[in-house]
C-alpha cells in the first residue's frame, strides 16, 4: 500500500511515495491510482517535460485543472504556493524536492501556482485532468516575495512568459481561485 501523505503546508495537495517491486531483473512501480487523490477526477493527458540544469519553470496555475507530477530522472526544486481565496493555508509556500531515486508523486489542485527549478537535468513526467486550455494557463512571478521562496539555482534560466507573469498582489481578481470551486 503506497504512503499518501496529505501535505502539513498546503490544503489539498499530496504526495504519494508508491510501493516499488523489484527484483533481479528490475523493478516495477504502480505511480498513479486516482483513488489515491481525495479530490482526483479521470486524468485526460499526459505529458513530459525535459529541461537542463538551471532552468525554471512558473510558477503557474489552473483554476480548473489539477495535476499530477513524478519526476522520473534528475532533480527538482518545487516550489508551491496556494494562491485559493478562502483556503485555509491562502498565501502559504510550500518548497520541496522531487528526485528520479526516490519514488514520489505530487498531486497539485487548482488555484495552487506551482513550479519547478531544476537542479540537475531532468525529465518529468506529469498528468492532468483538463485538456490543454490557453485560457486555463495562469502565471505568478516566480521571485514574488510574496511567495518567497529558495529556487535552489544561482542563475536561473525562464522563458519569456514566465519572466512576465506579475506578482500576486498584481493578479486580477477575474483570475485569482476561490477555494472549493471547480468546474
Amino acid at each position: 500500500m503506497p504512503n499518501i501523505t496529505p501535505s502539513a503546508t498546503i490544503q489539498d495537495v499530496i504526495v504519494v511515495e508508491p510501493d516499488v517491486h523489484g527484483d533481479q531483473r528490475g523493478r516495477f512501480v504502480e505511480t498513479y491510482r486516482r483513488q489515491w487523490l481525495p479530490l482526483g477526477r479521470e486524468m485526460v493527458q499526459a505529458n513530459r517535460s525535459e529541461k537542463e540544469a538551471g532552468a525554471v519553470v512558473g510558477l503557474h496555475y489552473h483554476l480548473h485543472q489539477a495535476d499530477y507530477w513524478y519526476m522520473l530522472r534528475g532533480r527538482a526544486r518545487v516550489v508551491l504556493h496556494d494562491l485559493r481565496e478562502g483556503s485555509p493555508t491562502d498565501g502559504a509556500t510550500q518548497v520541496l524536492d522531487l528526485s528520479g531515486d526516490e519514488d514520489r508523486g505530487l498531486f497539485i489542485p487548482p488555484g495552487v501556482a506551482h513550479g519547478f527549478a531544476a537542479l540537475t537535468d531532468l525529465l518529468l513526467w506529469y498528468l492532468v485532468d483538463g485538456y490543454y486550455n490557453p485560457a486555463d494557463e495562469l502565471g505568478l512571478a516566480w521571485d514574488d516575495p510574496d511567495v518567497g521562496a529558495d529556487w535552489g539555482v544561482a542563475s536561473p534560466v525562464l522563458s519569456a512568459r514566465d519572466q512576465a507573469n506579475p506578482r500576486r498582489g498584481d493578479l486580477p481578481a477575474a483570475v485569482r481561485p476561490r477555494f472549493g470551486l471547480r468546474t
